[in-house]
Formats: C-alpha cells, structure tokens, sequence
C-alpha cells in the first residue's frame, strides 16, 4: 500500500506542470486527490511506530541506556465507573492490583512504571496532559478515525466483528483513553497494561453471575501492536493460568482475546506500545468478595502478571522466592475444616494443593473448584487425595495435626515437630 501511494505522490509531481496548462479544471481535481493522498501518506509514514519484541527486549538488559517503560492504567476514571456488586466497587480493585503490579515492577530496578490514577486522582502528568491538550487529542482521535476508514475503502484493512460485546463509553471518558494512549506513544512507553475485573448481565444483580475466570485482550491482528502484545500476553497468560481459571465466557475461552475496537488497546491503529487488557476475573467471585482472602488473591494476581514480564525477558522469577505464589511458603498451624477455618488459611492450603497436583480434584477445572479461600467440596475431595498420598488415614475431610505437619515440612519456611 505505501509503495502505491508513493508512486501515485511522484506521479502527481511530474504530470502537475503540464495538467495546469492544458486541463485546468482536472488540475483542480487531482490536486485535491494528491491533498488526500499526501494526509495518508504522512499517517502512513509517520503515525505509526509499534514497538518490536526485540526493541523491548534489548532495553530490559543492562548495557541499555534506559530501562522499559511501563504504563499501568487502572481501568475506569477516579470515582467513576466500572462494575459493582455489593460494596465492591471495580474501579478500586483496579488501583488495589495496579499499586501491587507497579511495586513489583519498581522493586526490579529494569522498569521504570507509570500510573495514571488513584482512586481519587488522575496522576499529575496526566492531568496536565488532559488539561493542555484536549483539542489536540481529539484531532488525533479523529485523524485515526479517518485513517481507518479510508484503509477499509482502499480494501487495505478489513471489518472484524468483536467476539464479546462491550459497554458503550461515553464521550468524555473516550477522549482520555485515546489521550492515554496519545500521552504514551509521546512518551516512548514500551508496555501498557489496562487493568479490569469483569461482569455478567444478569436479571437479579445481587447475586453471582455465571461465569468466571480471567481474559487478556490483545490488539486484532491487522493493527502494527498485535504481533509484540500476543507475544508478551502469551507470557503472561501462562503464569496466570497457573493459579487461576481462564475464563468460561462464551468468546474469552481462549484467555487471550484479539479484540478491533477496543480503545484501551490501540482502535484504530493508534497505540505504539505493546498494549493489553486483562479482565483478572468476575467481580462476584468469592476470593473477592470475601474481605479475608481479596487482598491476598489480588496481589497474587498481581505477582503473577509480574512474573509473566520476567518471563517474557527471560528472566524468570528474580525476585528471591522460593515459590511462584505469594501465598507460599506459609506456616500452617490451626486446623480446618467444611465446619471452620480462616479463609487466608484455606487460600493457601488451596495454593499447595495445586502444587501438589491434587486440586481441583480428578475431572474438575479451575472454574469448578476455583482458589477462593471457602472449604467446600472441591477442597474436601482434594485434601483426601493429599492425605492418601502421604498415608495419612486417621484425618479425613480434616487438616489436622498430622496434615498440618506434612504441609509444614512441604511448604512452611520453617519445618514443624508437631506429631
């Protein structure tokens, strides 16, 4: 298309001089067609710049000058929007995982992190940024629009249809996603991460949806982000998978979702960076709704997401753990049971249990038998699996002393005595 539209803008040159004098009229017309020409040519050429896997790659290492950029955007605007249920409010989650994520990042010392809210406040640069260049931002928004239009008409981009619907976004929120993205390709951001958690249109709002899981939408194949942000999404859905279930939504069964339309991760072309969204899980489920567990389970979330980057730069789990979960290594000292037990307790029983090989139980799924922190009868049946394993046959359906002992020796950072 570009070699095209190049030898149409030398054509226009040569032949201009001898139009304007022996057709003055089709003069004026091809002008205006070299005019349209020239405003393609210069988005063409100079509009897009996506960054390549071994351009990220190269500036994690420690000969490089500078360290990789990453944008960390908590889904929605401060005070505004998002799902709820109860008193769960996603717009809060969403910063509660984006502060976790940006720690691990600027613990590492290869990352520099942007954030570009509170709950309360848009961060300074990006208030400013709004503030000074709203006009701008909407020309551009425009400009992209146009471009992808006349790309369709051309037959040089095709019409995909979205596989999950989304929720209309209102005007004004609209602009300062595209200006997010504005501010980031001005930047030279390397990665930006949108951060959500998910839900389900159902008639009675007040109880759980049927669906679960997490999803991570990735730029349709036909923009320039695509092919880095699949490669980077990949890494990060392994690590996610681990612990938690992709999701069971008719069209996020994948995990990772090529997605057209959506703003956040580069519509119409318009995103450089690397740009995902990942939907952590549904806002209804029990590790979030119940108070004890919802902290450790989005940290962990957010740990996990870290340790898919690392992995993506090859560098693995680099953060001196002896386990890939936060919830490990964890000394086990009070019992539980269908009939009592911390929920932060059963969490991580459930975390070892998964490490073990035993949960979910034998033809179960991680939708089934989620990590949620409630002993029901995925943890039962997977507890009797880990007492058959270790011979211990007087303690069934119970974590009692001699299953507390055995998780110790396996999984505490300190080995128990406890007969």
């Amino acid at each position: 298309m570009r070699y095209y539209l190049t030898l149409i803008a030398i054509t226009a040159i040569l032949m201009i001089p001898w139009m304007m004098t022996m057709h003055p009229v089709a003069t004026d017309h091809f002008l205006a067609v070299a005019h349209e020409v020239e405003d393609q040519l210069a988005a063409l050429f100079f509009s897009h710049k996506p960054k390549t896997v071994a351009e990220i790659q190269a500036r994690y290492t420690p000969l490089s000058p500078r360290k990789v950029r990453v944008l960390v955007v908590p889904g929605h605007e401060p005070g505004y929007g998002g799902a709820e249920y109860g008193t769960l409010k996603e717009r809060e989650m969403n910063v509660e995982l984006s502060n976790n994520l940006a720690t691990f990042l600027q613990n590492n010392g290869r990352y520099e992190v942007f954030i570009s809210r509170t709950n309360e406040v848009w961060s300074p640069e990006f208030e400013s940024y709004f503030k000074n260049f709203w006009n701008d931002i909407i020309n551009w928004q425009q400009e992209a629009i146009k471009e992808t239009r006349y790309l369709r008409s051309v037959g040089q981009y095709q019409q995909v249809v979205p596989q999950v619907s989304h929720n209309d976004i209102a005007p004004a929120p609209g602009v300062r996603l595209y200006g997010i993205t504005k501010w980031a390709n001005e930047n030279d951001i390397d990665i930006t991460i949108h951060i959500h958690f998910n839900d389900y249109p159902r008639r009675n709002a007040r109880i759980p949806g049927d669906h679960s899981g997490f999803a991570i939408y990735v730029p349709e194949r036909q923009l320039g982000n695509s092919t880095t942000t699949q490669i980077i999404a990949a890494s990060v859905f392994k690590r996610l998978s681990r612990y938690t279930p992709s999701s069971d939504l008719p069209g996020e069964a994948e995990g990772i979702v090529e997605e057209p339309e959506l703003i956040a991760i580069g519509v119409n072309n318009t995103s450089n960076a690397a740009s995902m969204l990942i939907e952590y899980g549904y806002i209804y489920e029990n590790q979030f709704t119940n108070p004890e567990v919802r902290s450790s389970a989005i940290g962990d979330l957010a740990f996990q997401t870290y340790l898919g980057l690392q992995d993506f730069f090859g560098s693995g789990n680099n953060v001196t753990r002896a386990y890939d979960t936060l919830m490990l290594p964890r000394t086990f000292n009070r019992q539980m049971s269908v009939d009592g037990g911390r929920p932060e307790d059963v969490f991580a029983l459930q975390t070892a249990l998964m490490l073990e090989g035993v949960y979910p139980p034998k033809d179960l799924d991680k939708n089934a038998c989620p990590r949620t922190g409630k002993f029901g009868t995925c943890t039962t049946a997977a507890l009797a699996a880990f007492q058959k394993k270790y011979a211990i046959t007087d303690e069934f359906g119970v974590v009692g002393a001699r299953t507390l002992n055995t998780l110790n020796q396996l999984y505490s950072s300190r080995a128990t005595t406890t007969p």
